[in-house]
């Protein structure tokens, strides 16, 4: 993720301007880190904030978006003069909009020159012009009196990183791949410099007047500049000479990481040394002090490292580091203004410079900083003076109408105070008083709320607290989940997701738990993840996680149905072995002592015959059951007659 815009001003470093990743521009005080202004841009979340400048000592101010103003009286003019800050913002959508810390208001906005996102911006230092970069591949020269487009040209076949103006505002250093130094009187290329294998993302002049006064100075002959790529720990130092030998750097400085802030100041003799401070993506401040005098062959080391951490406490004895997020050199070179802590709420402290150790490490307890600058902020609240005949409602809960007590006299106020021996009244009894209903302000079972849990989630990512994240993380009822997603901030969104991803790769048991915030977390927060220009390589490693589980869905699918027969098949036949067998002997037999013989005597022949004699047995019984019946006729004289006798007889 990229480091958040943050720019100091020109006048003394006496403000510091940060865009948060929330989209909001936060203009601090230096002198006792207090918040000046807070800005949110009507698209802070579409039009995020890629890119700050402060405009120049000498800058006119530009032409305010509510129309022409009165004509102001000569010492107006004299303190707008001091006073005028002007912040230039670019955005990912690319425009710019120009910003007034003394009105605390939008002045103008400039359109229609990149249609993609402004990677810098820089003004001039002797007229109202302001110079941008986009990945459009363009660059742009814009009048701020007309907020209109002065020239616009073509900078790189690819996307455009930075820019830097020349000491005597004659030439254009400005950067992708390559670095190109143009005339700005005909846009055309003056030098080419190559060296840097990645985007760069800082560029600035090291020198004003060359180190060799024996020829004559055309402005920018001589002069050296410095240049940063990302994903590169080596600063390149540049210089422009007569003979168009700049194939390579003449020196360079080593870092432990990408660099992310750089500060210089500014050689104005020979024998002066230029002093660079450069803030790394690891939190860390190099200081670096070198004299500029030609080819140096080997990467030079930082002079002095500086580092911040928190104490250890009585619960955890472990310092944690503090990130340094920029520093800044002050007007006598000789002390530094560190801005370290988080972009939302940032620690700004003025240190004096030791080089003579190499690795410094600054102890601060920002826990107590913070909570310092609460309580200062708090006793600022001031108490009305309320007229014994006026009737103030309590804010609160809606539907009560008792009225605030005056504030006694001094006589009552010692009459009022409570006796060694009385006891003080507790909290539902205040609460009583105060006609609020006390069952409804106690929460049931004494669980937390969903505002709690929220604020929990907020504290727990901000300072990595696993014991924090756990307790909120592994709640499995819905609402609670949808409600705590809903009312947490913006900011927190992309750091939740990275936490979930984390514990879906950790541990594939939580699963289950984790599906339900990821789902509400992109059905509340949809329409603040498809403006994050960044979002597919944020969400790239949760990607795939998720196509990961699903390639073997299918498979394991079969596998479970296959299991699940044979676990119920196991189980129905465990069940049929555990039913006891039924006795079936018959508790009870009788016999007959006269059937016994003859019955012995009938299963002996039944054993004895077969069936052939069975057959004939059958055959003969039936021969004379038919004899029978004739016999039985003849007597009745019913005998058989033929059917002729018996028509004759009819």
């Amino acid at each position: 993720m990229a480091a958040s815009p943050c720019a100091f001003s020109p006048r003394g470093c006496r403000l510091f301007a940060a865009s948060g990743p929330d989209g909001r521009l936060r203009v601090w005080d230096t002198a006792g880190s207090r918040l000046q202004h807070e800005y949110v841009p009507s698209a802070h979340l579409s039009a995020a904030c890629t890119c700050l400048a402060w405009a120049p000592a000498g800058a006119r101010q530009p032409p305010s978006k509510d129309g022409p103003q009165r004509k102001k009286r000569k010492s107006e003019v004299g303190e707008v003069g001091k006073q005028l800050d002007i912040l230039a913002i670019g955005t990912a959508v690319g425009s710019i909009l120009l910003y007034s810390t003394v009105k605390g208001e939008l002045q103008s906005k400039l359109d229609g020159g990149h249609d993609s996102r402004v990677n810098c911006v820089r003004w001039h230092q002797d007229n109202c012009c302001l110079y941008s970069c986009s990945d459009d591949k363009h660059i742009v020269e814009w009048n701020t009196q007309t907020c209109k487009v002065k020239c616009k040209w073509k900078g790189d076949t690819s996307s455009v990183t930075c820019l830097c103006i020349s000491p005597d505002g004659k030439m254009l250093l400005s950067a992708g791949r390559t670095i190109k130094l143009w005339d700005l009187e005909t846009k055309e290329v003056y030098r080419h410099f190559t060296g840097h294998a990645t985007s760069v993302s800082s560029l600035m002049f090291t020198t004003v007047k060359p180190m060799n006064e024996s020829k004559p100075f055309d402005g920018i002959t001589g002069l050296y500049f410095l240049s940063g790529a990302i994903h590169d720990r080596l600063l390149s130092v540049w210089q422009i000479r007569s003979d168009r030998k700049e194939k390579n750097a003449v020196m360079s400085f080593t870092v432990t990481d990408e660099p992310t802030f750089v500060d210089l100041t500014v050689s104005e003799v020979k024998e002066e040394p230029v002093k660079l401070a450069v803030v790394c993506r690891d939190g860390q401040l190099h200081l670096f002090e070198h004299i500029l005098n030609g080819y140096c062959k080997k990467p030079l080391t930082s002079n002095c490292t500086i580092q911040i951490a928190t104490p250890g406490n009585d619960g955890d004895s472990t310092p944690k580091p503090v990130p340094i997020l920029a520093a800044a050199f002050c007007t006598d070179k000789q002390s530094l203004l560190l801005v370290y802590g988080n972009t939302l709420q940032p620690i700004i402290e003025k240190v004096s410079l030791n080089t003579s150790e190499s690795h410094i490490c600054l102890v601060r307890d920002i826990q107590k900083v913070l909570s310092l600058k609460t309580d200062a902020a708090l006793t600022k609240v001031k108490t009305p003076v309320v007229n014994s005949d006026t009737k103030v409602l309590v804010p609160g809960i809606p539907g009560h109408s008792t009225a605030v007590k005056t504030p006694a006299s001094g006589k009552e106020k010692k009459k009022n105070k409570r006796k060694p021996g009385e006891t003080e009244e507790s909290i539902e009894e205040r609460l009583g008083a105060l006609d609020i209903d006390v069952s409804k302000v106690k929460t049931p079972g004494g669980l937390p709320q969903t505002d709690s849990f929220a604020v929990l989630l907020v504290q727990g990512l901000e300072s990595n607290d696993a014991e924090i994240l756990n307790k909120v993380l592994n709640t499995r009822k819905e609402n609670i989940v949808k409600n705590t997603v809903a009312r947490m901030p913006i900011h927190a969104v992309i750091p939740l997701l990275h936490e979930l991803t984390k514990r879906l790769q950790g541990n594939p048991y939580s699963a289950s738990v984790m599906v339900r915030w990821l789902k509400s977390v992109f059905t509340l927060h949809a329409s603040y993840l498809s403006t994050l220009p960044d979002l597919i390589p944020q969400l790239g490693m949760l990607y795939q996680l998720m196509e990961s589980r699903v390639k073997t869905l299918q498979k394991l699918s079969r596998l479970h149905g296959r299991l699940f027969i044979l676990v119920t098949q196991v189980a129905a036949s465990q069940t049929v072995q555990d039913v006891p067998e039924v006795n079936q002997t018959a508790k009870l037999v009788y016999e007959d002592d006269s059937s016994e013989e003859e019955g012995s005597d009938d299963e002996m022949i039944a054993d004895k015959d077969s069936d052939e004699n069975w057959d004939e047995d059958e055959e003969k019984e039936e021969q004379s059951d038919e004899q029978d019946m004739t016999v039985e006729k003849e007597i009745n004289g019913d005998s058989d007659l033929e059917p002729e006798n018996e028509s004759e007889e009819e």
